[in-house]
């Protein structure tokens, strides 16, 4: 039940995902003229959203190449026949937060005990949780913060909660959420600034 429920969302996100890719500024530019704010104010978090947006599934996508080439070296390392395209699926893993390049190494790593390779077995789980596995919380926050201008350490804290409390969504939307929150105070800041100064200006 759950193996079908995380594959029916897994299915709507991807469908909903095309749609926005297709007819995103259309829907964005709806979306602005119908909120309850300045337009300056309100296309300032449009455009704010967007950015996070690509910048999130950009640094996505990277972050699996890179785990996927570090475990498919990993792989080759430790002789691994078809290394190659395991590091071509642990890519594709590492792109469902649900289940991660663990579900490849992992297995690979219990199948070198079991058949008496210790050590390349010991390189597996060593590559897996230390490079492979802290590659996303070093790449992710780096890649996204710089884009966005978020701080690293925020973009970690927010994807890891959006993944926890969302799934797959949540690396979308945890960063997002973040931004938007940093936006929002920011515009709070200068209107009250702004009101200040024309007070002063009046005085």
């Amino acid at each position: 039940a759950n193996a079908a429920a995380f594959l029916l969302a897994f299915a709507v996100g991807l469908y909903v995902t095309f749609f926005l890719l297709r007819d995103g500024e259309m829907l964005g530019k709806a979306v602005v003229e119908t909120l309850p704010l300045e337009p300056s104010v309100a296309q300032r978090i449009a455009d704010r959203f967007v950015t996070v947006v690509r910048a999130t599934i950009k640094g996505s996508g990277v972050v699996a190449l890179v785990q996927g080439a570090l475990g498919a070296a990993t792989f080759a390392i430790v002789g691994v026949p078809a290394a190659l395209l395991w590091g071509m699926l642990m890519a594709i893993a590492a792109l469902l937060p649900a289940i991660g390049p663990a579900i490849i190494w992992g297995p690979v790593a219990i199948y070198l005990l079991a058949i008496g390779d210790v050590w390349q077995a010991i390189v597996v789980i060593i590559s897996g949780v230390v490079v492979i596995g802290l590659a996303d919380n070093i790449l992710r926050p780096l890649l996204v913060g710089r884009d966005t201008g978020i701080p690293d350490w925020l973009v970690l804290v927010t994807t890891l909660g959006g993944i926890n409390l969302l799934g797959l969504s949540g690396i979308v939307v945890g960063p997002l959420a973040g931004a938007l929150f940093l936006t929002g105070w920011q515009i709070l800041a200068e209107e009250r600034h702004a009101a200040r100064m024309n007070e002063i200006s009046g005085d």
